[in-house]
């Protein structure tokens, strides 16, 4: 730097001075520029860094030091002049002595001077060359030296400095060690080699944050993408497990692209536009980059901060996984919903799983298990709600199929799956309660739209179509000639059919749960029993309590379900076929449906509700009668009531054929027990004040009319009399007072052996008071209206003491 000439000054001097705020009237400032100008000039690296260094934030309090520096300088000089003053004014005067001498010797030395240099013009020349030479290569070795040993410093922090700039944070980290360790001791004497050490702090933190920003993007990106990771893993599940590899597939909605990773520009996103034959060759893994995570976790863990990261990844992990649990609000409208809620949990636990076999202990099987317990109980707490809205047996044999496929999935990964197989029985009680409501509506389509007329077929295929539904089997029916009629009606085919689908559908939830044989039975047998004795026979209950009913269609369903209570052993072996079971009868509660006691049962309460509704058609024929209670002459036959209700009693008991012989009594005995006691009734009304005989001649003949039909037998089955005896009371009543033997009653009463031993007195009383009203009126003659006076008056006196008797005893 010595050997600048003028020239070289003051091109350096006009370059400093050239665009910037440094001007020749600042001798500091303008000698500090020209000594940063040299610097540059020395070298392309040494340059830039103290270039650096007077531009960094630092530039003042090193121009203070420097200052400070010179002065320090500047002392030393003047203290050094100082102390060689009184030898140098010595000096002087001594040279003031030799003044003359010297003058002398001056003008000698000036000559020869002149002569030397004269002579030796040219080599003085050479050796002012070979001075300045000499100084210029001691100057150019001391400053190779110097370079040689900051140059390793510089260029790896020039280094740094690049890799910071292109964030590369992770090569930027080992050169910072590198340069920490290795370069900056060597050349700790340097003042810029502290300031870079100062620098590392700060260095290391914006590392720090660096990462820290790009696991957030990570984490972002892994939120986003985890659906996606769970239907690839639920798709290879899908297929190791022989299911369907479409229940796990779904439309993906597309997402904006994410911007470049920052450690290696690229981006988390795998090839989500994919062809799906190229993803059947993926592992879930391979659909994301997790080497951010490891480079995070490598800074961290260099940076000393590695329990930090892992609590800041764990409780940011814990809170993705909240939001993967929240399902959508309308998940349980479809599968869809189902599926992409699957699909997030799934992609959610693999990736971890993943980070769990190959993040170096960034999570722990303890704390895996910790999440999966609470996210588990969320599922099952989600899906069994959303399913509890769910009214459609396919979308619920689809969300069976899709849990199943679920538990499959997350069981490979090594997640314990037993509230799911718990909550697939629960979903399967609902799904049976869902069958059930299902068949009440298939139940009551078939009540509402069958005739209640037995089947009747005209041809072989028809009669085959009715055995191959329902398997009946009558010789006298199969040797009859067509057209054939069969007992029941088409009620009972379809129901039966209804019953066997309703098994299988049940049955089809049941595939796959890996329950026993055992299970399996008793969880059908149980559906099963509660369709028969819940749903089934509250149908057939509605059914036979709806009013207004016909009386033929009671007697029709009565007949129905005594063949369907026969076809319970039919579908008892149906269960067992299909659940591959052995029956076994010796063993109680095996093979056996609560089929039979509920038709049982429901056939009684029909046969209360035929017994109620005969009498009720009875009751509306006997509504007709209108007797003429003060009749002088009876018509000689039958009213047209009795005769039209002995036509319709006949063609009732008729069509009493196919039911059992116990019915069919019950519901003859009751009738003709409540015609007898309606006709009882009808003398004893309170609202008949008086009678004539020959209105009771004409009750008479009705009532030989009715034990006519009586004596018939239109049930078979009874004893000889049996039906007349429900007559006896009003027929020995009305032979009473048709032949007026009263002696007789009155000698006989209380005998066992009595002619007239079913009259009460009491009822007796009311008619002889009802006829004495009626003689009042005139009907007979004088003379015959006297003497019937007093008879009458004669038997009501002793009919009254019998009364009075009778209760006294």
């Amino acid at each position: 730097m010595e050997v600048t000439d003028e020239t070289d000054s003051g091109k350096a001097l006009e370059s400093v001075t050239k665009g910037s705020e440094v001007t020749e009237d600042d001798p500091v400032a303008l000698r500090h520029a020209l000594l940063l100008h040299e610097i540059e000039a020395i070298d392309e690296y040494w340059g830039p860094t103290l270039r650096t260094i007077y531009d960094g934030d630092e530039h003042g309090k090193f121009m203070e030091r420097l200052d400070a520096r010179i002065r320090n300088h500047d002392r030393d000089i003047e203290r050094m002049c100082n102390h060689h003053y009184q030898g140098f004014i010595d000096s002087i005067r001594e040279l003031l002595q030799v003044r003359s001498q010297a003058h002398k010797l001056k003008t000698e030395v000036v000559r020869i001077d002149e002569e030397a240099q004269e002579s030796a013009k040219h080599l003085l020349m050479k050796s002012e060359e070979l001075i300045k030479t000499r100084k210029v290569q001691s100057n150019i070795c001391a400053a190779i030296d110097a370079l040689t040993l900051c140059l390793p410093v510089l260029t790896t922090y020039s280094k740094l400095q690049k890799q910071m700039q292109e964030k590369r944070y992770y090569p930027a980290l080992k050169t910072l060690e590198q340069l920490e360790h290795t370069y900056l001791p060597r050349v700790a004497s340097y003042r810029f080699a502290q300031q870079m050490r100062d620098n590392i702090p700060r260095v290391r933190e914006d590392i720090k944050q660096a990462s820290m920003s790009d696991i957030k993007d990570f984490l972002e990106t892994i939120r986003r993408v985890s659906a996606r990771i769970g239907q690839v893993a639920m798709k290879h599940a899908a297929l190791q497990y022989n299911m369907d590899p479409k229940l796990a597939m779904t439309r993906m909605k597309k997402h904006a692209p994410m911007p470049p990773n920052p450690f290696t520009g690229e981006t988390y996103e795998a090839q989500s536009e994919a062809q799906s034959d190229e993803e059947e060759d993926l592992c879930a893994q391979d659909l994301i980059n997790f080497a951010p995570v490891y480079r995070c976790l490598h800074i961290y863990t260099v940076l000393g901060a590695r329990e930090q990261f892992e609590t800041y990844y764990r409780q940011q992990r814990r809170e993705q996984a909240r939001l993967a649990l929240q399902p959508p609000t309308n998940m349980h409208e479809n599968l869809e919903g189902y599926r992409q809620y699957l699909h997030g949990v799934v992609g959610f636990f693999v990736i971890e799983d993943h980070v769990l076999n190959t993040g170096n202990g960034l999570v722990n099987r303890p704390y895996l298990d910790e999440v999966w317990d609470m996210a588990s109980g969320k599922v099952v707490n989600n899906i069994r709600n959303h399913s509890s809205y769910c009214t459609d047996t396919h979308l619920m044999l689809s969300i069976k199929n899709l849990i199943m496929l679920f538990a499959h999935t997350l069981q490979n990964y090594g997640y314990a799956v037993n509230p799911l197989h718990e909550l697939l029985l629960e979903v399967k009680d609902h799904y049976n309660e869902v069958l059930m409501l299902k068949w009440v509506q298939v139940f009551r389509e078939i009540f509402d739209e069958d005739n209640y007329h037995p089947i009747q077929v005209d041809t072989p295929e028809e009669y085959n179509r009715i055995t191959e539904v329902f398997p009946y089997h009558d010789a006298s029916l199969e040797q009859a000639p067509f057209p054939k009629r069969f007992p029941f009606s088409l009620m009972v085919p379809k129901v039966y059919r209804q019953v066997k689908n309703y098994v299988a559908a049940c049955l089809e939830f049941s595939e796959d749960l890996n329950l026993s044989q055992t299970e399996k039975e008793d969880m059908v047998r149980k559906s099963t029993n509660l369709l028969l004795t819940r749903t089934l026979s509250g149908c057939l209950a509605t059914l036979i309590k709806r009013p207004g009913l016909p009386l033929l269609q009671l007697i029709q369903i009565t007949i129905n379900t005594l063949h369907l209570e026969h076809a319970n052993v039919l579908l008892e072996h149906y269960v067992a076929r299909l659940t591959g079971s052995i029956e076994d009868s010796s063993i109680p509660g095996i093979g056996r449906l609560q089929g039979k006691a509920m038709f049982k049962d429901i056939r009684g309460e029909a046969e209360e509700q035929i017994y109620t509704a005969l009498r009720l058609k009875l009751d509306e024929f006997l509504d007709l009668a209108s007797y003429d209670w003060m009749l002088a002459e009876p018509q000689g036959t039958s009213s047209s009531y009795v005769t039209d209700l002995i036509a319709f009693l006949s063609s009732t008991f008729c069509a009493f054929t196919n039911l059992p012989v116990r019915v069919a009594q019950t519901a003859c005995m009751s009738a003709c027990q409540h015609v007898a006691k309606s006709l009882m009734n009808m003398l004893l009304s309170e609202d008949v004040k008086q009678m004539s005989l020959a209105a009771l001649e004409q009750v008479n003949l009705d009532v030989i009319q009715c034990e006519q039909f009586a004596a018939t037998e239109p049930v078979e089955g009874f004893e000889e009399g049996a039906l007349l005896m429900c007559f006896s009371d009003l027929r020995q009543l009305l032979d009473l007072f048709m032949t007026e033997d009263w002696s007789t009653y009155f000698h006989d009463y209380g005998s066992e052996n009595a002619k007239y031993l079913r009259v009460n007195p009491h009822n007796a009383i009311i008619i002889v008071e009802k006829l004495r009203e009626g003689e009042k009126r005139g009907m007979f003659s004088i003379l015959k209206r006297s003497d019937k006076k007093k008879l009458l008056e004669t038997v009501l006196k002793q009919l009254k003491q019998l009364t009075q008797q009778q209760h006294s005893t």
